[in-house]
């Protein structure tokens, strides 16, 4: 995409915007046009940090805290992001890994957790996002991007198939829900990253990091510029707008 700031996209929503691939993608598509919702959970200054950057170029950006985990502060946090506009886009991407744990040690509490962050929230934003969004119901249309996982496909053995299992859903779920929202102007895909160097592989087995990245054909690891560039083309109609249902795989060819 070709930046541009005079461009009136409406709002995106980002959950887990605070850092990483969240921060990437805010600073990314505010050059190309859309206001910025940034929600997180417990990194104030971070996310102020990456509102400061947006608006210091000219664009709106607005930092919401809220636990995904809980209903009630997604229903808030989108009612707060309604003060910048008409929101278009929502990008899924808070997600935890739900710690290093065979099958046969995970706990109940684990899975509870990882399930609630990434699977349960991403429909409920999901829901909130449709609500606005819908052409039936009085929205412009738009496009939600959830953020998946190479994990879905490889399983991680041994270390956390519990978290590989909930961006198995999010797989599902993008799909469904592409069918389903379609003819109200709303397209839903799926970035699927390999391993980026963000914090989630800071819990890995020591080794084991390093060993990946020597399998990835393209010979190093993703960064969170290299995903957001895949969740900004999705996101944007011009770009790709007969795109939906997709599970676009940005894993270095791995």
């Amino acid at each position: 995409m070709s930046p541009s700031s005079t461009t009136d996209r409406g709002v995106m929503l980002i959950t887990g915007g605070s850092r990483g691939i969240g921060a990437a993608t805010a600073r990314l598509a505010a050059q190309n046009g859309w206001a910025i919702a940034i929600v997180y959970r417990d990194r104030a200054e971070q996310a102020a940090a990456v509102v400061q950057d947006i608006t210091s170029t000219g664009g709106r950006a607005l930092a919401i805290q809220a636990d995904v985990a809980q209903e009630a502060d997604i229903v808030r946090a989108f009612k707060a992001a309604d003060g910048l506009g008409q929101l278009t886009a929502l990008v899924n991407n808070a997600g935890i890994s739900g710690g290093v744990s065979r099958v046969d040690a995970v706990t109940g509490a684990q899975l509870d957790e990882v399930l609630r962050v990434n699977v349960t929230a991403p429909f409920l934003c999901a829901r909130e996002a449709i609500l606005r969004m819908s052409t039936k119901r009085g929205g412009r249309g738009g496009s939600i991007v959830n953020i998946g996982s190479g994990a879905s496909v490889q399983g991680s053995p041994g270390t956390w198939v519990h978290y590989a299992a909930t961006k198995g859903a999010l797989d599902s779920m993008t799909i469904g829900l592409s069918k389903e929202v379609a003819a109200e102007g709303i397209r839903v895909n799926a970035v699927r990253p390999g391993v980026v160097d963000t914090e989630i592989h800071a819990s890995r087995p020591p080794g084991q990091l390093a060993e990946i990245i020597r399998s990835v054909p393209l010979g190093r690891i993703g960064t969170p510029d290299d995903i957001a560039r895949s969740i900004v083309f999705l996101a944007c109609e011009e770009e790709s707008s007969f795109v939906t249902g997709a599970l676009l795989d940005a894993r270095g060819g791995r």
